[in-house]
C-alpha cells in the first residue's frame, strides 16, 4: 500500500499542504476546526510526518549520539533502552558509540573535528576524560554529560547524588549489625571520579556510625566488572580479619564477589553480606538476589534528552546545570536473607 503523503492529507482535509505542515509542525496559527479536520485526515490515512526532512529543512540531522564506555555493560544497556524512546518521542533518532574508555577517542568525539554533520548533539558518559578535558570541548557542540561527574559552566550534567546514595548503602549494612565493612571498586586516579564519590559515601557512613575505616578493607579495581569483584573478594577473605560485609561499586562487582564467597563455602548474607550499585536486571535473578542502589534510569534519560533538545534549539549560550535524578535502596537476599 502506498504511504500517505502530506498532499494526500491536504486533499482529504480540504486544505492546502502548507496548512497541513503548519498543523504538523505547530508553526502558524490555525483555527480549531481546521486543526481538527487535519488531525482527523492524518488519523484516517495513517500519515507519518517525515521527521528527517523536517530537521534537514532547519539545517539539522535529526539525530543525537549517545556515547558510553561499554555497550555490553548491563547498566549502560539498560540506560540506552531508557534514552531511545524518549529521544524518539522528541523527534530524534539515536546513534550509539562505544568509547572503551579510551581517552584519545573520547577527546576526538568532543573536539572541533567531530562528525558534527552526523548528529545535532551528544549525551556522553566519558570514562577516560577529566573534568578539564570536558570543559575544553568544542563549545559549539550541544552536550549533556551523564554519570558520576560534577557540572561545569559550559555543559550540563545529569546523575544521582552518588555520595548520598553510597552513604545509604553502607548505612544499610550498619543497620544490620555489620561493623567490619569492606569496599570494592575504589579508583584513586584523576579519571576515577565515580569510584571516588562512592568511597566518599563509604567513609561518610562510617563517620556517621562512629566507626573507624580500616584502610585494608578498601580494595581498588580497574573496572566495575565481575572479574574485579571476584579477585577483590579473594584478597579480602585472605586477610587475618576478613570483613563481615562488603559494599560493591556495581552489581557486576557484587556478583563476582558473591561468587567467590560462595566458592569458599561462606553463606551470603549470614557469614558476609553484600550490597551492590546500579540495580541491573541480572541482580534481580542472581542467587542470592543482590541488594543494591537503584538509580532512576528513566528519569536520567528524560532529563538528559530534554536538556539536550533544549540546547540544540537554543541560539544563545546556555549555562551548564547539574541535574539530580532520584534513587532508592533496594534490600534483597544478599543483605537481608529475603527478597
Amino acid at each position: 500500500m502506498k504511504e500517505a503523503t502530506l498532499r494526500d492529507v491536504a486533499d482529504v482535509a480540504g486544505v492546502s499542504p502548507r496548512t497541513v505542515s503548519n498543523v504538523v509542525n505547530g508553526y502558524a496559527r490555525v483555527t480549531e476546526s481546521t486543526r481538527l479536520k487535519v488531525e482527523q485526515a492524518i488519523a484516517q490515512l495513517g500519515y507519518r510526518p517525515n521527521v528527517l526532512a523536517r530537521h534537514l529543512a532547519t539545517g539539522r540531522s535529526g539525530q543525537i549520539v549517545v556515547v558510553v564506555p561499554y555497550i555490553d555493560t548491563p547498566y549502560f544497556a539498560e540506560l540506552l533502552q531508557a534514552i531511545i524512546p524518549v529521544a524518539r518521542q522528541a523527534g530524534y533518532n539515536v546513534l550509539i558509540d562505544q568509547s572503551d574508555g579510551d581517552r584519545e577517542h573520547e577527546g576526538q568525539l568532543i573536539g572541533p573535528h567531530s562528525h558534527r554533520s552526523l548528529f545535532d548533539g551528544m549525551i556522553y558518559s566519558p570514562l577516560g576524560l577529566s573534568q578539564q578535558d570536558l570543559s575544553n570541548r568544542d563549545p559549539a557542540l550541544p552536550l549533556v554529560v551523564i554519570g558520576e561527574r560534577t557540572s561545569a559552566a559550559n555543559f550540563d550534567h545529569v546523575g544521582i547524588d552518588d555520595v548520598a546514595a553510597s552513604t545509604e548503602a553502607v548505612r544499610h549494612l550498619v543497620s544490620l549489625g555489620r561493623r567490619r565493612i569492606a569496599a570494592i571498586g575504589d579508583q584513586p586516579y584523576p579519571t576515577g571520579e565515580a569510584a571516588q564519590r562512592r568511597t566518599a559515601g563509604f567513609r561518610a557512613a562510617h563517620a556517621e556510625a562512629g566507626l573507624e575505616v580500616d584502610e585494608s578493607l578498601i580494595v581498588s579495581t580497574p573496572r566495575f566488572n565481575r572479574v574485579d569483584g571476584a579477585e577483590a573478594m579473594k584478597a579480602l577473605l585472605e586477610l587475618d580479619s576478613p570483613p563481615d560485609s562488603v559494599f560493591c561499586y556495581s552489581d557486576l562487582v557484587a556478583s563476582g564477589a558473591i561468587h567467590t564467597a560462595l566458592a569458599r563455602g561462606l553463606r551470603v548474607p549470614e557469614d558476609i553480606a553484600v550490597i551492590g550499585y546500579d540495580d541491573i536486571e541480572d541482580g534481580r535473578y542472581n542467587r542470592p538476589t543482590i541488594s543494591t542502589i537503584s538509580p532512576d534510569k528513566r528519569e536520567i534519560a528524560r532529563l538528559a534528552v530534554e536538556r539536550l533538545v533544549m540546547r540544540i534549539g537554543s541560539k544563545e549560550p546556555v549555562p551548564g546545570v547539574d541535574l539530580k535524578a532520584g534513587y532508592r535502596l533496594v534490600a534483597r537476599e544478599s543483605t537481608t536473607g529475603s527478597y
